[in-house]
């Protein structure tokens, strides 16, 4: 046990505090005591700890809720500092809300002396030891060795499993998924885990890309190769020698185009648009798409023999949807985010939100967790974001609702609540009072009408 480690003791009872630093002083370790929420992170804001001792339950409440919501403020605060939670009611589920939250561990009152010291030790040296310390400010660095990656759903450690151990070779990946899964991210960690990381990650957006600006983009060209090459550019294969290219969308390219990729591909071999000489590179490609291009190859629009050349490995991204419990995690790092953008002061997920969160589909996944998260964070008047106000700021990312005469077919009464209270969302925006103040109902009956309706996800078709 280093002799300068400092524990922070949290807990509103007396005896506790006073038990729990007779304990740890006589083990050698530094101590520091705060009883109420705003001075614990008050101290953990401007102190260095080693480690906090957490107790779940603040003010004579039960649920422990409060707990957790300090729990996330302090991980937002200090992400790599472990944080071991303490509590009367040994609840298995608490327990997991706990860990899932980013809790080093977790112990039950009365506790064992010597397995208290014990986990307290064993925390402290695997958060010292961590060979990912220098980049303990990224949760997903800190939970999965990955910057940026954030989770630990055991589809998502498959994940990063395999990434382990085909990053070392020089095999071409193929990285699948829905749009907005983080197939960049997977790419990244890729690069970081190969022999090439200290060489270029060069990414390319092959979405839209016309074959008639392809080569320049990808090979370059020769001053005078068309009309508006003025000078020479260096294209991004040669940028990413001794590197990794990583080509997104490859689905959406013409033609046209595979069959000049093929070819660099085969040998590492092109030419400049515009020039003779034949230029070698040594560049590990990384493909990446949203499209089942099995599909694609039998419709003629995508060249079979190019999918074996960069389907050596592949790697499928799950959508948020089939790994619902990294949600919470997801969410708080982008809520931490969006506040540190905006100058906001940090904001924390009640549980009920978070339960709203873990229960949509999310189609766009992760990168609409996060628009929405944004839009919250933004819009949310307090630094607790209940389930009122991700179906607001969900809500405001729809386009609005034309508030004209109602034509066309006749209505059913429930079509024309709906239509009622999305028109007085459009009025009040998100003054969830002053809509139910409009439409003469209470708060909330509109909160069961939104949940009805789905009001969340706008007019359906």
């Amino acid at each position: 046990m280093p002799a300068s480690s400092k524990i922070l003791v949290c807990d509103d009872d007396l005896a506790v505090r006073s038990s729990l630093k007779f304990l740890l002083s006589k083990a050698g370790y530094e101590v520091d005591c705060a009883a109420m929420p705003d001075e614990i992170l008050q101290k953990v804001r401007q102190l260095e700890f080693s480690l906090v001792l957490l107790d779940m339950n603040f003010s004579m409440t039960i649920s422990g809720d409060e707990g957790l919501e300090l729990l996330q403020k302090i991980k937002v605060l200090k992400p790599g500092l472990p944080v071991i939670l303490i509590t009367a009611w040994g609840s298995v589920e608490l327990a997991v809300r706990g860990m899932k939250l980013g809790a080093s561990d977790f112990i039950t009152k009365p506790w064992n002396n010597q397995q208290l010291l014990k986990i307290i030790q064993t925390s402290i040296t695997l958060a010292e030891t961590n060979p990912d310390r220098e980049v303990a400010h990224d949760p997903g660095a800190r939970q999965t060795g990955f910057p940026g990656i954030i989770g630990h759903d055991p589809k998502l450690t498959n994940i990063l499993n395999m990434v382990r151990r085909v990053a070392p070779t020089h095999a071409p990946i193929l990285i699948t998924g829905e749009s907005g899964t983080g197939k960049e991210l997977i790419a990244e960690a890729v690069h970081r885990m190969s022999s090439r990381k200290s060489g270029p990650f060069i990414k390319v957006n092959l979405g839209g890309l016309s074959s008639s600006l392809f080569e320049s983009e990808l090979f370059g060209h020769k001053r005078g190769a068309f009309t508006d090459a003025k000078a020479d550019r260096t294209g991004r294969f040669e940028m990413a020698h001794n590197g990794t290219i990583f080509l997104d969308e490859i689905g959406e390219l013409e033609l046209t185009s595979q069959v000049k990729l093929l070819r660099i591909l085969q040998d590492q071999t092109f030419e400049r648009l515009g020039d003779s000489h034949t230029m070698s590179v040594d560049v590990r490609v990384i493909s990446a798409t949203n499209k089942n291009l099995n599909t694609l190859v039998e419709k003629g629009l995508f060249r079979e023999d190019l999918l074996y050349r960069i389907n050596l490995i592949q790697i499928e991204v799950p959508p948020l949807r089939k790994r619902k419990e990294d949600i919470p995690l997801l969410a708080s790092w982008f809520a931490n985010q969006a506040a540190k953008a905006y100058h906001l002061p940090l904001k924390h997920f009640a549980p009920d939100s978070l339960e709203w969160l873990r229960d949509q589909s999310w189609p766009g996944n992760i990168r609409e967790l996060k628009n929405m998260v944004e839009r919250t964070v933004l819009l949310s008047g307090s630094d607790s974001i209940t389930a009122d106000d991700c179906i607001l700021a969900s809500r405001s990312g729809n386009a609005p609702v034309s508030s004209g005469p109602v034509t066309g077919p006749l209505k059913t009464l429930d079509e024309m609540e709906k239509e009622m209270i999305l028109r007085a969302m459009d009025e009040f925006g998100v003054n969830l009072s002053r809509v139910a103040e409009k439409l003469g109902i209470s708060r909330t009956t509109l909160y069961r009408k939104m949940e009805k309706y789905d009001i969340r996800k706008g007019r359906e078709e």
